[in-house]
């Protein structure tokens, strides 16, 4: 039986671990040909040879515009198109308020986190609107809530969450549908790196694993499979959307 995604060809970010990691699963699951983008080649090359289907593993920093340009010819040359993007690739450090991010901090976030998928649209914009593709975006709870002593961070997504309707509203006349996905606590490298970061590293586990309605904090795959489903045809007559996969996080109880 075809999968959700045959014959679709997606460009994943920050696919060599994480969330990345767990969507680049369920995608050559559902049947896709998966190009995996990451600034560590090695990680990238480890998801490609772990989920199978042929997947073309790029070393690539996704905050640099001439890297990207040629990431995505390097797609183009390999599968002759893009039928969707997922911008995933993302960074959490520095965990501070604003007066002690350095400027250096900041501006490194913004790149990663948002100018990257100015640079993603920008390049492959051309082959979306030739496939009346999907572009998605793995935003934050946080973007929609706030989070103390994680400014910057915080910023990049409410920021992410903004474009993300601005781009669905441009790109609705190209028939390119743009939405984005709103984690809460997953379980990943990154926010195990952020624990590690606060003064009292279990306790911060501890308050994570208690946010969630629905149970402890999850691993990625619970946001692959949402994914999935937003860059499917099933999710034709959805754009512009913020899709919270949180548990129910962001009801302001604490599971007892």
């Amino acid at each position: 039986m075809p999968g959700e995604l045959s014959d679709k060809v997606i460009v994943l970010t920050g696919g060599g671990d994480g969330i990345g990691a767990e969507c680049a699963a369920a995608y050559v699951r559902e049947g896709a040909s998966l190009a995996i983008l990451d600034r560590n080649l090695e990680a990238a090359e480890h998801t490609a040879a772990r989920v199978g289907g042929g997947c073309l593993a790029l070393g690539a920093d996704v905050s640099d515009g001439p890297i990207v340009e040629s990431a995505i010819e390097q797609v183009l040359r390999r599968f002759g198109r893009i039928d969707a993007v997922h911008n995933n690739a993302g960074i959490a450090h520095p965990s501070l308020p604003i007066h002690e991010t350095s400027e250096a901090e900041w501006d490194h976030l913004f790149r990663v986190n948002l100018k990257s998928v100015f640079w993603t649209t920008r390049f492959a914009f051309p082959a979306l609107t030739a496939s009346r593709g999907v572009i998605l975006n793995t935003a934050s709870m946080v973007g929609l809530i706030g989070q103390p002593d994680h400014a910057a961070y915080v910023a990049t997504k409410g920021a992410l969450i903004s474009m993300t309707k601005a781009m669905a509203a441009d790109y609705a006349r190209y028939a390119i549908r743009v939405n984005a996905i709103c984690p809460a606590a997953v379980l990943t490298p990154m926010l195990e790196r952020w624990c590690a970061e606060q003064p009292d590293p279990v306790r911060t586990q501890e308050m994570l694993d208690s946010i969630h309605l629905l149970g402890p904090a999850p691993r990625g795959d619970v946001i692959a499979d949402v994914a999935v489903f937003l860059l499917s045809h099933r999710s034709r007559f959805m754009t512009g959307c913020i899709v919270p996969v949180s548990g129910g996080a962001e009801l302001g109880y604490r599971r007892s």
